[in-house]
């Protein structure tokens, strides 16, 4: 059965018809029965089909918009609001169209507007949004239309042997030999978001069509797969904090690596717990989890993972408004410095601003909480986390834009760490809140808006 929210008193339904929330971003607060909201195809329509950013670049339209993880995010997330609500085919139009400007019509290529590749030499971000190949050949398949299903097969297959084969890793003789880096500018480097971006799309096509190769290479790739995620476990997990910090470097003293700790017990990583991060490895468990084999050696082993990160991030989910702060380490009190990092004798990330709810990674904690109860992965006392944190965006996070649209607010535009041509990117609670990237804090930015609507999907079943 379907939940959908209530949004308004009955007073305030005679009134505004087509408002989902104040401007002041209480539209959960109503308890009357007499209107409701779908979430998902709300916030598909305002900004999910098209008019949102990516990092920092507003796109009109989704069917017109370059492959990029951003885009391939909200286009992953408007198959499953229309999964959930088969009859609004526009939405799987949408994204049928954004794959098809990007594929090559015999499916061996994913290009940008100019022609030229839009994979990047062992760019992990750079694969994500092929996560939308496995709906889309189904959808295909079903309807008949073999040679537009075997385009997107072609595709994925593409991206999947690209990061088995192709993609550059920490060399043997090295400290987590075998895993991806993150990009070739950061060499011998992980980030908890890659493991979304790479791995987790690398999971679904072994679910799809792993089989095909032989029950050898199958299990071989799901441990592949697996390592990911326990190495990049081992390395940022800090057992005192419970958390996982953004990053890690295998070679501390490349100057690439100018952020990571030289020493200690969490030697290669950054100094702080970005909320995206966590969001995006805490996602990239779920879907990994939903799929692999539960014979796997490895299944239960990430499965463990899984629920660790359950518990360290509910415990600290704000009790005020349900969401999560941009540094999970910090309450609204952290502030940077005023001082700032002094980086080769000059200062960078100068500036006094406080810690503050994201959006994006409250969104897809929520998704996943969610998604991880109604899967069997996760105890049940985890849903009212799910829910808790969901409500809450829509109470704080979500306001009334003049158009009769909504508008959903702060999300971080972006954060990483190096290379050493912007040594600004240090890694520090100054840097999060103040580097020239981070303290970008935008409306409607994918990021947010994706994650949302995966949230919303969750919330709908409930």
């Amino acid at each position: 059965m379907k939940f959908r929210v209530v949004i308004y008193s009955m007073a305030m339904a005679m009134l505004a018809t087509t408002s989902g929330c104040s401007n002041g971003g209480n539209g959960a607060g109503a308890t009357a029965d007499t209107q409701k909201v779908e979430w998902s195809l709300r916030m598909a329509d305002s900004h999910g089909i098209g008019d949102f950013y990516c990092n920092t670049k507003h796109r009109d339209s989704l069917a017109t918009t370059p492959w990029d993880y951003v885009s391939g995010l909200v286009a992953s997330s408007l198959l499953e609001a229309w999964k959930l609500h088969p009859e609004r085919t526009d939405l799987y139009e949408a994204v049928m169209a954004y794959a098809d400007l990007a594929t090559k019509e015999d499916g061996t290529g994913i290009q940008k507007y100019n022609g030229m590749d839009a994979l990047g030499p062992s760019n992990i971000d750079d694969l994500a949004a092929a996560r939308i190949y496995f709906d889309l050949y189904k959808e295909e398949t079903k309807k008949g239309n073999n040679d537009k299903a075997a385009r997107y097969k072609k595709a994925a297959t593409l991206v999947r042997n690209k990061l088995k084969y192709e993609h550059r890793r920490i060399p043997q003789g090295m400290e987590g030999a075998g895993g991806f880096w993150h990009k070739m500018r950061y060499p011998n480097q992980m980030w908890l978001d890659g493991l979304f971006m790479g791995p987790a799309v690398y999971a679904r096509w072994q679910a799809a069509w792993g089989s095909e190769l032989g029950e050898e290479d199958n299990m071989a790739s799901w441990a592949d797969i697996a390592f990911q995620f326990k190495n990049l476990f081992a390395k940022t997990y800090d057992a005192e904090k419970h958390l996982n910090y953004h990053a890690w470097s295998a070679d501390v003293d490349d100057v690439n690596s100018f952020w990571a700790r030289k020493d200690g017990p969490n030697k290669g990583c950054n100094q702080e717990f970005w909320a995206r991060a966590m969001g995006w490895y805490f996602g990239a468990l779920v879907d990994v989890l939903e799929l692999m084999p539960k014979d796997h050696p490895d299944y239960n082993d990430l499965l463990k993972i899984f629920q660790q990160t359950a518990e360290d991030l509910a415990a600290r989910q704000d009790k005020k408004t349900g969401l999560w702060f941009n540094l999970l380490a910090h309450d609204e009190s952290a502030q940077a410095d005023g001082i700032g990092d002094l980086i080769n004798g000059e200062r960078y990330n100068v500036g006094t601003s406080h810690n503050y709810t994201e959006t994006s990674a409250s969104s897809m904690f929520s998704f996943v909480y969610m998604k991880g109860v109604r899967l069997g992965l996760l105890d049940k006392k985890f849903l009212q986390v799910g829910k808790t944190a969901f409500e809450g965006v829509l109470k704080n996070k979500v306001s009334d834009a003049d158009n009769g649209k909504v508008n959903l607010n702060d999300i971080c535009a972006s954060a990483g760490l190096g290379p050493v041509s912007d040594p600004g990117r240090s890694g520090t609670l100054n840097y999060y809140l103040e580097g020239s990237d981070t303290k970008i804090v935008k409306s409607n930015e994918g990021k947010g808006v994706g994650a949302f609507i995966l949230a919303a999907t969750e919330y709908e079943r409930l």
